[in-house]
């Protein structure tokens, strides 16, 4: 019996394939696949899928990071004008401290 040539490995033609990888539709023998993501993928395919980044390297850009910085600062100052425009609209007698003294303590 003949097997199939699309049953053998891509870069191995005398092993028989384990699988096929799902991106390339190729065959590949135990050695030649991983498993990445609950996904078997082949090397080529895998190293093409995922994005290596050094370590400790940021995804944005300078300007990028700047325009966060920038954008948080207002974001922030945002935030405290509301408060700050609800405090003052607050009744003088809280900041006097003249409301505590109607309450009762029993």
């Amino acid at each position: 019996m003949k097997v199939s040539r699309a049953q053998r490995c891509v870069h191995h033609p005398d092993r028989e394939a384990a699988a096929r990888c799902p991106e390339c539709s190729r065959f590949f023998c135990r050695e030649c696949v991983s498993e990445h993501d609950d996904r078997v993928l082949c090397a080529s395919c895998l190293a093409a899928g995922l994005r290596v980044r050094a370590p400790g390297r940021s995804r944005f850009s300078p300007l990028g990071r700047a325009l966060a910085a920038v954008l948080g600062l207002c974001l922030a100052w945002w935030f405290f004008d509301l408060v700050a425009q609800g405090l003052m609209r607050l009744p003088a007698s809280v900041h006097e401290g003249s409301i505590w003294e109607n309450i009762s303590i029993e």
